[in-house]
């Protein structure tokens, strides 16, 4: 997204009528924020001091407001976002194995990005995909039952492409 494009009347319109300057250009920020990591993967913090200059916000109100939601990211993900659901069932099942072997091979703990941005690994506490324990998101494609042979599969993805999404 091109901050200098955001409009802020164009975006409310009709009901833009009964708001305040102030609550629409406050009111727009999520948009603009998904629309700018959209584009980066992320929010830049270049990116948040142009639309902190656009809406005339303080700085500190963009970070507040963007730091408030889980997912808005302040440093570069990876093409390959890979999450290893870390919930009771898949824990008994081996879920700790799993999230190892993508440690090891990609050389990068939970919640890094390997430095070539192919692929950030990440936990979550439930994906509700118990009944197919362990369970892997790639790029929120959900792979259950993962064991040696769907972990090789989910590196060997990753490993040979840009973007594993479908």
């Amino acid at each position: 997204m091109k901050i200098e494009e955001l409009n802020v009347d164009e975006h409310y319109k009709e009901i833009g009528e009964v708001l305040t300057g102030d609550q629409k250009k406050k009111g727009i920020l999520i948009h603009a924020f998904q629309q700018i990591q959209k584009e980066y993967n992320y929010l830049p913090e270049d990116k948040l001091k142009e639309l902190s200059k656009k809406l005339d916000i303080p700085l500190s109100d963009i970070y507040s407001a963007a730091s408030f939601y889980k997912h808005f990211y302040f440093k570069p993900r990876g093409k390959n976002v890979v999450c290893v659901c870390m919930g009771t069932a898949c824990h008994v099942r081996g879920a700790s194995k799993v999230l190892e072997r993508l440690e090891e091979e990609f050389g990068i703990k939970e919640g890094e990005t390997t430095e070539d941005l192919s692929m950030t690994l990440e936990t979550v506490g439930c994906v509700g995909c118990c009944g197919l324990a362990p369970v892997v998101t790639v790029n929120e494609e959900v792979v259950g039952d993962v064991g040696t042979k769907k972990v090789n599969e989910i590196i060997k993805r990753v490993k040979s492409s840009d973007k594993v999404r479908s």
